[in-house]
C-alpha cells in the first residue's frame, strides 16, 4: 500500500511540475526549479512502478516501462549537465541501457504483429489501443537507442541538437506520466471491470504537441544561434532547466 502511495504521489507531483516547467519562462527560476522537481518525482514514480511490477502479478511489462522512463529523464538531465561536445561513462551506460530496453520491446512488437503469443504476461489485454501504444513505444525506444549511439560515436552533442535532445526526452517523460495517470490510474476508478476508454489516451497528446512546439522554437529561433556560440554551456542549462 505504501508503495502505491509513493508511486501515485510521485506521478502526481511530476505531472504538476512538468506542466509548470513546460509553460514557465525558459531560463527563469520557476522553470529550473520545476524541472528539478519533475526529474526527482519521475524517479520516485518509476522506482515504485518497478517495485510494483515485480510484486504485483501480471504487471511485469511495467518494469520495462519504468526502466525506460528512468532512462529518458536521466539522459535528458545528463544532456544539459554535460558540456557540449563531450561524453563520459554515463553516456555509454545510457546507450547500453537503451539497447537492453529496446530488445524486449522489439521482440514483443514482432510477436504482436505476427499474431504470436507474447513472451510476457499482462493483466491488461495487449489489443486495440494498448497494442498501438506498444508499437509506438518500440519505435521511440529504437529512435532513442540510435540517438544514443550517434552521441557516443560522435563524442558528444552540441548546439541546438543538445537542447532538442533534452527537450524531447523530458517531454516524452511527461507523456509517460500522463499516460500512467489516465490509463493505469484514473481508469481504475471507473465502474465495472477495469477498462481504458479511448478518450483517456487523449491527454497524452498535449505533452507531445508541446514537445513539437518547443523543438520548433529551438530549431528556428534565436536559441539556435545562441546555442552555437561558446556561451552555450551557460545558456543551455538555463533554457532546459
Amino acid at each position: 500500500m505504501f508503495a502505491f502511495v509513493l508511486h501515485i504521489g510521485g506521478g502526481g507531483i511530476a505531472l504538476l511540475a512538468g506542466i509548470v516547467a513546460v509553460f514557465a519562462r525558459k531560463g527563469g527560476r520557476l522553470h529550473r526549479r520545476a524541472g528539478t522537481v519533475f526529474f526527482g518525482a519521475m524517479l520516485v514514480m518509476a522506482s515504485f512502478a518497478a517495485w510494483l511490477a515485480v510484486t504485483v502479478p501480471g504487471q511485469i511489462v511495467n518494469l520495462i516501462i519504468a526502466g525506460f522512463t528512468t532512462y529518458l529523464v536521466t539522459t535528458a538531465w545528463m544532456t544539459v549537465r554535460r558540456g557540449p561536445g563531450a561524453i563520459g561513462l554515463p553516456e555509454r551506460i545510457g546507450l547500453a541501457v537503451s539497447l537492453l530496453i529496446c530488445a524486449p520491446f522489439v521482440l514483443l512488437s514482432l510477436e504482436l504483429a505476427l499474431g504470436l503469443a507474447p513472451f510476457i504476461k499482462s493483466a491488461v489485454p495487449l489489443t486495440g489501443p494498448i497494442r498501438i501504444a506498444i508499437w509506438a513505444f518500440t519505435l521511440v525506444i529504437v529512435c532513442a537507442a540510435i540517438a544514443d549511439a550517434r552521441v557516443v560515436l560522435a563524442g558528444g552533442v552540441a548546439g541546438a541538437s543538445r537542447i532538442a535532445r533534452h527537450l524531447w526526452r523530458m517531454c516524452l517523460g511527461l507523456t509517460l506520466a500522463s499516460g500512467s495517470a489516465f490509463t493505469n490510474g484514473f481508469a481504475r476508478f471507473l465502474p465495472g471491470p477495469y477498462h481504458v476508454p479511448t478518450i483517456f489516451f487523449l491527454p497524452q497528446f498535449l505533452p507531445l504537441i508541446l514537445m513539437v512546439y518547443w523543438l520548433f522554437r529551438v530549431r528556428f529561433s534565436p536559441w539556435r544561434g545562441a546555442a552555437a556560440n561558446p556561451a552555450e554551456a551557460q545558456i543551455a542549462p538555463s533554457i532546459a532547466g
